[in-house]
């Protein structure tokens, strides 16, 4: 992948180079036109004093007194400091102020004066074998009217120009130096004026990608950037208000969810759960975040759930169906499905509302169960006392013992269907008054009531010769209704001894602790099933129908028993084995009892 520089650095050596090149350029173009400046001034100097020997030289070569040009040409290089050479014009030296003619070569090919022989003025800048270092010559010609006779060469050392560049050099490098530090730092703050303003913002536009847009971006100076960070100022602000809004959407949408006494779960078109409420997750014993984004094949495992959603999603036509669920026993669910779609009108998943209607169902089932109960407890008695009717109206009558023993039997169905009739007042008197909280309670203690009621089971306990023990604090006071409270501890009582064994005991306790007052009725009787145990407080439910009947039971004793306890905000609960006895508990909360 190219790797990405930040924008100071693309920006930043650019504007140095602008910087440096200029300058660079402007320090050469100096050096160069200075030098030139110097050589050309060297020149021009060379050639005067040249001119000034020129005709003096040409009369001596004339005569050739060769003696006095060289004389002349070492007292002219004394005085200005230059080298004067005289030669023939083929080349041979006559006169040098420098060094003996005799031991110098020909100059016929020296470049300035095949320069001067033609003419012209030539001057050359070349490295000096005689003197062992760098000279500027200038050549001049000596005439004779239009002949060539001779050129005149003076010279002069150019390293004093050298050393002098060199000066020239360390003062314009000291000036380079000194400008390039305040190009580089000119150069560095513009970079840094100009990038980090797009620095901030790039900050900033991560703050906001961030999910931070309550963060504001500083409002600078240039216009570009000016406008760029209030631009985004405004884009974050618009977007803060509308994230705002959905979040508040969301959770106004999650708590409506979340109140709803209803289970809501959506799924999408793979079948993956991508909703659901506290109330669903709460039918299933779970979590919402076990549920969401896993299949729900996975996250439910309930064949028939996993059919009607199949058929949910196969018609779009909403679906209405009864649910089992076996979770820590069995829950009935009402499941309702309907199309989930977009706002395009595209379907997109299914919704699904779930009602918990386990107990609704069992009402249901009670009720049936009671109806059908009821119509058989009443049809058994009037059965027998119809059929002892006609017997009696076809002749018994004449016949006096018949007659008394059917008249009994009789008498006996129909004291039994008034004992039924008068339970079943009792029961829905009880459950009128809790329903409209007509039960009025009052502080009584619960030791009178306990022996009142052992008062009425006594001849009953006596005839099998059963003792009846209480234990309980004479102190021990509780808010209550004497009346309903005293019926259910008879119909307790009355159980343990019709289903207690002759010479037996029965153990009535009441003690307090700290939360709740506890009564409990403890027999050594039969015992009870443990399969028949959810089921006893029901209406004409028996563990053994024909051994109750026999012993002159409704079969709504005991549901009367825990109509009253609810009235009381209590609760009641029983242990028992088959062959080891029962134990029935009455549990009343702290709120209705007083120490005193």
């Amino acid at each position: 992948m190219r790797k990405r520089f930040p924008l100071f650095w693309k920006l930043y050596p650019p504007f140095l180079l602008i910087v440096l090149i200029p300058l660079l350029a402007v320090s050469w173009y100096a050096d160069f036109s200075m030098r030139r400046f110097f050589m050309d001034q060297t020149a021009t100097n060379l050639e005067a004093r040249a001119n000034l020997l020129k005709d003096q030289m040409t009369g001596y070569l004339l005569a050739e007194d060769w003696k006095n040009i060289n004389i002349l040409c070492k007292r002219a290089g004394q005085c200005s400091e230059t080298r004067i050479t005289v030669m023939l014009s083929s080349g041979r030296v006559l006169g040098d102020s420098e060094a003996d003619p005799n031991t110098m070569e020909n100059h016929s090919d020296r470049p300035e004066f095949v320069k001067a022989m033609s003419g012209e003025t030539g001057v050359f800048t070349r490295y000096s074998n005689t003197l062992r270092e760098p000279m500027m010559y200038l050549a001049v010609p000596l005439l004779e009217g239009k002949k060539y006779i001779g050129v005149l060469r003076a010279s002069v050392s150019v390293s004093a120009i050298d050393r002098q560049m060199e000066k020239i050099h360390r003062h314009i490098s000291l000036g380079g130096i000194v400008v390039a530090f305040l190009a580089t730092g000119a150069s560095l703050l513009f970079s840094r004026r100009v990038s980090r303003p797009l620095e901030i913002i790039r900050e900033g536009a991560e703050y906001f990608a961030n999910g931070q847009l309550s963060h504001r971006l500083p409002v600078f100076a240039s216009k570009e950037t000016e406008l760029l960070s209030r631009t985004m100022n405004d884009m974050a602000a618009s977007l803060d208000e509308r994230m705002q809004m959905i979040i508040r959407q969301k959770n106004e949408f999650e708590a409506v969810l979340s109140s709803m006494t209803e289970g809501v779960m959506a799924l999408d078109l793979e079948e993956t759960i991508i909703s659901i409420n506290h109330t669903a997750a709460r039918m299933f014993s779970r979590k919402p975040s076990e549920l969401i984004n896993r299949s729900v094949q996975e996250a439910i495992r309930n064949p028939d759930f996993h059919r009607f959603i199949r058929l949910a999603f196969r018609d779009d036509t909403p679906r209405e169906e009864d649910l089992f669920f076996y979770i820590s026993g069995e829950v009935v669910l009402e499941a309702r499905s309907s199309a989930l779609k977009n706002a395009r009108g595209e379907r997109i998943g299914i919704l699904i509302v779930l009602n918990d209607v386990t107990r609704l169902r069992r009402l249901e089932n009670m009720r049936k169960d009671f109806a059908a109960n009821v119509s058989h407890e009443i049809k058994t008695p009037l059965t027998a006392i119809k059929g002892f009717v006609e017997t009696l109206k076809t002749g018994a009558l004449n016949r006096p013992e018949e007659a008394a023993r059917f008249l009994g039997i009789i008498e006996k169905h129909t004291n039994r269907l008034h004992a039924i009739i008068d339970d079943l007042m009792k029961l829905s008197l009880i459950e009128q008054k809790t329903n409209k909280k007509e039960i009025l309670l009052e502080n009584r203690p619960l030791l009178p009531i306990l022996k009142s009621a052992r008062q009425v089971c006594q001849p009953m306990a006596d005839d099998k010769a059963i003792q009846i023990m209480l234990s309980c604090e004479e102190t021990l006071s509780i808010n209550l209704n004497p009346a309903l409270i005293e019926q259910a501890f008879v119909n307790l009582l009355d159980n343990a001894v019709k289903y207690s064994g002759p010479g037996s005991s029965i153990e009535v306790e009441a003690r307090q602790t700290d939360a709740e007052v506890v009564i409990s009725f403890r027999d050594h009787g039969i015992g009870i099933a443990a399969e028949h145990l959810p089921r006893l407080f029901e209406r004409f439910y028996r563990a053994d129908p024909s051994r109750s009947r026999k012993l002159g039971g409704t079969g709504l004793g005991l549901a009367i028993v825990k109509h009253i306890v609810n009235a009381h905000s209590g609760r009641i609960t029983v242990e028992s084995s088959p062959g080891k006895g029962s134990e029935f508990v009455i549990h009343i909360p702290q709120k209705n009892f007083i120490n005193a």
